[in-house]
């Protein structure tokens, strides 16, 4: 069995020796109290902050396997973890389409939430701060790496005087595109725009990431398996092929098997392959001097 699942069952049994609860937006004129980061502190000086990023289709978060064992794995190889529970549409919504009727959660709201994260760990961290999202949580991660040059919290009358660009990018099995058909992860699609707005060409393509791909994003690390029945893999062959085309320093790991959303649960992990993934990204990272 790779050590790394060995790694992640033993941080489970250990009790951090800090960790730290934000609500983000406590002071300010956004109302969303539920959002929070959860810090999980390293021993020792951090190699850098990182910002993680659920999945859950955009209506809820899988904060266990794509959150806390992250960020516990993280902390303990010298990084500064922080789990964002950001906001999304709701297992409720996901039953009732309420949304038909009234606002919920969509877009902007997720992207907000994690440039408001952005701004409050620099301000708390004084070294790089990178972002790693799981599924629809990689589509938030790649929107924090592509979409930096608006400032989304102008809305709450907020002016960062810090960067909202992060200085990498890793997205898990990511969702990418809302615009093409043949790949479209549709739940995550209606899950950031609302049932008004899932027909809104300009908008879908607004938030297609393989669309929007810059020279000047961060580097971006891209991990999926090729047998994923829940996000098409061709969701990363777009990014990766964007990436490449606009020459922006990236790395793509591609498994033949593994599926999707195993994070770092060992039992959702094939020891023949994704259970090495870790190890890949922390190697990606080491490279890339953070």
């Amino acid at each position: 069995m790779k050590r790394y699942i060995l790694a992640a069952l033993a941080i489970m049994l250990l009790p951090l020796s800090a960790i730290a609860q934000i609500k983000i937006w406590d002071g300010t004129s956004c109302g969303a109290k539920q959002v929070t980061l959860t810090e999980y502190l390293p021993e020792g000086t951090p190699r850098a902050a990182i910002i993680i990023c659920p999945g859950g289709s955009y209506h809820w978060l899988d904060n266990k396997e794509e959150g806390t064992m992250v960020a516990q794995a993280l902390a303990a190889e010298g990084y500064v973890a922080y789990v964002l529970r950001y906001r999304v549409a709701g297992k409720f919504e996901f039953v009732s389409k309420y949304r038909s009727v009234l606002r919920g959660n969509r877009h902007p709201d997720m992207i907000s939430d994690l440039q408001r994260s952005i701004q409050l760990v620099r301000t708390r961290y004084n070294g790089p701060v990178g972002v790693i999202g799981f599924s629809s949580g990689g589509h938030l991660a790649l929107m924090g790496a592509e979409l930096f040059g608006t400032n989304f919290l102008e809305k709450y009358n907020l002016k960062p005087v810090v960067s909202l660009r992060p200085d990498f990018a890793a997205a898990i099995y990511p969702v990418v595109t809302l615009s093409d058909e043949r790949y479209v992860h549709k739940r995550s699609r209606l899950g950031i725009l609302g049932e008004r707005n899932t027909g809104k060409k300009a908008l879908r393509d607004s938030l297609s990431m393989e669309k929007h791909v810059r020279a000047d994003m961060p580097p971006v690390f891209i991990l999926n398996c090729l047998d994923d029945q829940v996000v098409d893999p061709h969701n990363s062959i777009l990014l990766d092929s964007a990436l490449s085309a606009a020459h922006v320093p990236h790395h793509y790991v591609q498994y033949q098997t593994g599926g999707h959303g195993f994070g770092l649960d060992p039992e959702k992990m094939s020891e023949e392959t994704t259970s090495n993934w870790l190890a890949e990204f922390l190697t990606w990272l080491k490279n890339m001097s953070f």
